[in-house]
């Protein structure tokens, strides 16, 4: 089935029923040299807008100052159209700007991946693609993005959801790795720092302040104190904002082949008075009503953000993954204590109860020791203004770096012992 018609090398087709529509250039790359398109376009906003249409229909209309491949698709549990761009400089664009309809509950926008925007529909009501078309004016280059939204049956609407697979779009099928040799005891530690959110997922949120900013300084500085150190090689799971999913985040752990994992974040929980850092390890049962609610919000993230979720359990694996965690479990609680114990010599203010656990994805590396290091609570002032503080920020990397050399000591004298 095609919608709209052909407009500036800008063509738009449905790719099969698992997905409610894609809209793309083809091929992606050479097309969008063709046209002269360059990687970044520029939204309107005054001419850009979210509408109610007739008889319960949505319209989105994009002005953009250049065509540029896209695609659009909807996903279910929860509803939403998930609009991808390669790529669209959103500026300082704020959600009410796009103006308001019945059945779209919110809108999100942002970094998806390097190149690549996303824009999310949360929708009230199940809404199917009637019509997508971008229309590019030969004289001046602009395009256009007209998208009609309109009612359907909850049921039609699940069955036509899904998120599409592409190999110009998305990344490649994880592949299995050859088992690698245990890493000498002189070889550097291999760590990954991994700031939470990016992109079109900004985390917690104070005024103008956004968690996934704060995150990704702390992670440089992290990550530079390491490497001044010695013994440490590091690597990042992203180092500008962008959005990375938690299963890639996993993932790049096992390319990378690391020692040790390190999640950083700095939520904000309404209930109670949170404040003071914190290392969560992973389990299936919280050691806390809190903890249970930061699992909950970090998975959700990802479904927010357009994520496809469904599918993602495997009984068989989850039981092999459990075998692999048998040995991984004592590591990563002992590194956890040590983290806790180093941060304790230093200047930082740790939580009440330093040490928690929760079911956190982000966490289930199985042969890697992976912990979240939550380094305060933007819904306490004070934990802000210490994230903040460039002063502060160095006493908790270097407490962080002193738990890290503990542990790397007494992980070697562990497995020396075993081998005996």
């Amino acid at each position: 089935m095609i919608f709209g018609k052909r407009a500036g090398g800008i063509q738009a087709l449905a790719r099969g029923a698992a997905l409610a529509l894609t809209v793309c250039l083809a091929p992606v790359a050479g097309a969008a040299q063709e046209e002269g398109f360059s990687a970044l376009a520029r939204l309107d906003v005054a001419q850009s807008g979210l509408s109610d249409a007739r008889r319960g229909a949505t319209a989105l209309e994009l002005s953009l100052s250049q065509g540029v491949p896209w695609r659009v698709f909807t996903l279910d549990a929860p509803r939403r159209v998930v609009l991808d761009f390669r790529e669209i400089d959103w500026g300082q664009l704020q959600a009410a700007e796009l103006g308001a309809a019945e059945g779209v509950a919110a809108v999100r926008f942002g970094a998806y991946r390097p190149g690549w925007s996303r824009m999310v529909l949360d929708l009230a009501a199940p809404l199917k693609v009637q019509s997508a078309e971008m229309s590019v004016a030969e004289a001046t280059g602009r395009a256009r993005l007209s998208l009609l939204l309109t009612p359907t049956e909850a049921a039609a609407f699940a069955a036509e959801a899904g998120a599409p697979y592409d190999p110009r779009w998305d990344l490649p099928a994880p592949a299995t790795e050859p088992a690698s040799e245990a890493r000498p005891d002189w070889a550097p530690t291999k760590v990954m720092i991994d700031p939470g959110h990016g992109g079109i997922d900004p985390g917690a949120e104070r005024g103008e302040t956004q968690e996934k900013d704060l995150m990704l300084l702390f992670a440089r500085e992290l990550r530079d104190l390491l490497r001044r150190s010695g013994g440490f090689e590091v690597v990042m799971t992203r180092d500008a904002d962008e959005f990375v999913s938690l299963e890639r985040r996993v993932a790049l752990a096992h390319q990378h082949q690391v020692d040790v994992f390190l999640s950083l974040h700095a939520d904000s929980l309404s209930q109670g008075n949170a404040k003071g850092a914190t290392i969560y390890t992973l389990s299936d049962d919280a050691s806390d009503a809190a903890s249970a609610l930061l699992a909950e919000r970090h998975d959700r993230a990802d479904i927010l953000s357009g994520v496809d979720l469904s599918g993602a359990d495997d009984e068989v694996t989850d039981v092999l993954l459990d075998l692999a965690r048998m040995e991984t479990e004592p590591r990563t609680d002992r590194l956890a204590r040590s983290l806790v114990d180093a941060l304790k010599e230093s200047t930082v203010t740790l939580n009440r109860k330093p040490m928690r656990e929760g079911a956190f994805s982000v966490l289930k590396a199985a042969d890697v020791p992976s912990v979240l290091v939550e380094l305060g609570f933007m819904s306490s002032q004070r934990d802000l203004a210490n994230l903040q503080d460039p002063g502060w920020r160095a006493a908790m990397a270097a407490g962080l770096r002193d738990g890290l050399i503990a542990w790397v000591e007494d992980d070697r004298a562990a497995r020396a012992l075993v081998r005996q």
